[in-house]
């Protein structure tokens, strides 16, 4: 329980004020936590950083998992089109509930991109753990619904298209509601979020069959 509330602690703070602007004493104060069992359970505070990469590997594996599978494992063999194109909206869906509707994610991405900002060995292991592999399988998941090869470069920039575009409702979430005027991205928000973005990859699919 108290490794647990040390890890969100760290998350939390981590990414809201960086790493070097947290104290082990901030972070043992918001989880409610005796100061030495930071170093008890992580053996400092570059262990816990670790361990709050991890715990985002385990997290966002899991959501990816419930749309691609273990995204860790050999990709399944040859679907069908219609099959691959399915998965990929489904893929978007799932995006979407998360890193948009879900209050998690905004602790989560904010620690990510403190990291992408200033990389470390904390950001090696979410790249090793979840962004290669997610990325891989999304992109293999393409080449099945388009015929186009999974590592082309054209390929490889899509899907970060595809991924950026459900990205920015998070990182640009006050300007989003604000122009939208939302008090909130709740469950509701997030359903017509994953109708533009569907429709967005419906019409890039569309116009590779017209190219084709």
């Amino acid at each position: 329980m108290t490794r647990a509330a040390l890890v969100q602690a760290a998350l939390k703070l981590f990414g809201r004020q960086g790493f070097d602007g947290t104290s082990t004493r901030q972070i043992a104060a918001e989880a409610q936590a005796n100061i030495g069992s930071i170093a008890y359970h992580f053996g400092g505070k570059e262990g816990l950083r670790t361990a709050a990469a991890d715990f985002i590997v385990e997290t966002i594996q899991t959501v990816a998992g419930q749309a691609l599978g273990n995204v860790q494992a050999p990709a399944p063999g040859p679907a069908n089109p219609e099959a691959a194109q399915a998965l990929l909206f489904t893929a978007l869906e799932r995006m979407v509930g998360f890193v948009v509707a879900s209050p998690q994610a905004g602790e989560i991405v904010q620690f990510v991109l403190r990291e992408l900002s200033h990389p470390t060995a904390a950001l090696d292991r979410i790249y090793d753990g979840v962004f290669e592999p997610t990325h891989r399988r999304l992109c293999q998941l393409w080449e099945q619904a388009t015929g186009e090869p999974a590592e082309s470069e054209a390929t490889r920039l899509t899907v970060f298209t595809l991924i950026g575009q459900v990205i920015y409702f998070r990182i640009g979430r006050e300007a989003v509601m604000r122009r939208m005027g939302w008090n909130d991205i709740g469950g509701a928000e997030a359903a017509k979020v994953v109708a533009v973005t569907s429709g967005n990859l419906k019409a890039i699919l569309a116009a590779r069959k017209v190219q084709g």
